[in-house]
């Protein structure tokens, strides 16, 4: 079942890219599949319930991305790769911008932040971050990156403060692109007035 459920998730996806998601019909998006329509609600429970299994996999792949991010490199150049992936990822999918931003337009399906019901077969799925809690993880991942065995503790506030920043700064991308120097640069300047 979990190739149905990418397959789903990729032309509901498909279709979103094509028409406003009140337009996305279900019959369509189980036919792009090549799933029977009884298969999308079993999986899903119906349009809300695959809406808001679309928005969890663009959290989960943006997550990921910044933990590829994290991976390798220096600690500011560790930054750095989050900061222009938080931006790729925001200009090239509409989803993880709006997660980001807090900006849902009436062409993407609405987050639901409460518990969703889903069919009996199925594990409830955990809360979507809301902007400021994926501010949170994506710092508190950075730091539990870059910190090392036995930081101390004022080490580590000073290090969430600086991871923090870079987070924020890259939010402001998202929204505003920077011009000359591009992300980079401005990371470069933070760096240069931060201890890290």
């Amino acid at each position: 079942m979990a190739a149905a459920r990418e397959s789903l998730l990729d032309a509901a996806g498909a279709a979103l890219a094509r028409r406003p998601w009140p337009a996305v019909r279900m019959v369509e998006v189980a036919a792009a599949a090549g799933v029977s329509r009884q298969t999308l609600y079993n999986e899903f429970g119906g349009k809300d319930g695959l809406a808001r299994a679309l928005v969890r996999r663009a959290a989960d792949g943006y997550l990921a991305g910044v933990e590829r991010a994290l991976a390798g490199g220096g600690d500011w150049e560790r930054l750095t790769a989050v900061a222009e992936w938080t931006a790729a990822a925001a200009q090239q999918d509409a989803l993880v911008r709006a997660l980001l931003t807090g900006c849902w337009s009436e062409r993407l399906p609405a987050p639901s932040r409460g518990p969703a019901p889903v069919p009996a077969q199925r594990r409830p799925e955990a809360p979507l971050p809301s902007p400021p809690e994926l501010v949170r993880i994506v710092r508190d991942r950075a730091v539990a990156a870059l910190s090392g065995p036995g930081t101390a503790p004022a080490a580590t506030v000073e290090l969430a403060r600086s991871c923090e920043l870079v987070v924020r700064l890259a939010l402001s991308c998202v929204t505003a692109p920077p011009g000359e120097g591009g992300i980079a640069g401005l990371i470069r300047t933070a760096a240069s007035r931060t201890a890290l």
